[in-house]
């Protein structure tokens, strides 16, 4: 007997019809949902290094593990406020392409905007977070400052393979509220999924837009290690690294793996 086609391929194009005709109908609004997803990345990091600051305080490393906890559901409000998402639009813009779902210059252009509006939406909402009460006091040695200055210092290498893998995460993460119907179980699977980047500190280039204008405007100017080429160069081999992971692994993998598929679809 036959096996029904791919429900997760059907549903990633339905989500790619949504994002094209959202961006041909009109520019204004997809860009307010990209912005509106580094906003819910900016209350998620927040509230994650304000509380990791409190918890090392009192229980020595023990920060990283409220941190990883609470940066896990900036995720949840991306995907249940419809926002944007310039890494897991890599895996749906990869996937359209070889599906024949867009061409591939539409494909690229709707990836684009998105993740320069996310990171216009990094750098306002993180300036805008920079002015409240919880952030405009920290400490030269406050957890903010530590984490964004140990990702700086990574190397090229080492931020491309964290690329890699953090995307790998949060596709997967993705693929999870494709697949599932019941909230609580997707919202269950999202927080304990992208606890793992969190806690291991990948980079995600697109969260880091949010650390890094955060502990710059925080701190009223550059922390140690912050130069021009340390975040372009971060900025660039993480970005490259999340391709790989959720364009190529995640994204085209997925979509070969149930092209012409009659038994084995996911």
């Amino acid at each position: 007997m036959k096996a029904s086609n791919s429900a997760l391929i059907d549903n990633l194009a339905k989500s790619i019809e949504k994002k094209d005709n959202l961006s041909r109908n009109s520019y204004t609004k997809y860009a307010v949902r990209a912005m509106l997803a580094t906003m819910f990345l900016t209350l998620g990091t927040g509230i994650a290094f304000y509380i990791s600051m409190y918890v090392d305080a009192i229980v020595p490393h023990a920060g990283k593990l409220f941190y990883a906890f609470m940066f896990s559901w900036s995720l949840v409000m991306i995907v249940y406020m419809n926002a944007e998402l310039g890494t897991s639009n890599m895996m749906y813009m990869t996937s359209a392409v070889y599906n024949k779902k867009l061409r591939f210059w539409t494909a690229a252009k709707i990836l684009a905007i998105c993740v320069f509006f996310n990171f216009v939406g990094a750098v306002i909402f993180a300036w805008l977070m920079s002015q409240t009460n919880a952030f405009n006091h920290l400490t030269p040695d406050s957890y903010l400052f530590e984490a964004v200055s140990t990702k700086l210092a990574k190397t090229p290498w080492t931020q491309f393979t964290e690329g890699i893998f953090a995307n790998i995460v949060v596709n997967t993460a993705v693929f999870c509220t494709l697949r599932m119907k019941d909230d609580a179980g997707k919202v269950f699977s999202m927080i304990f999924i992208i606890f793992i980047f969190a806690f291991l500190g990948f980079e995600h280039v697109i969260a880091n837009f949010v650390s890094f204008s955060l502990a710059f405007f925080a701190n009223g100017g550059p922390i140690e290690g912050m130069t021009i080429w340390s975040v372009l160069s971060n900025f660039l081999f993480s970005g490259l690294g999340n391709y790989v992971g959720g364009g190529l692994v995640i994204g085209l993998l997925y979509s070969w793996l149930n092209k012409n598929s009659d038994v084995y679809v996911d």
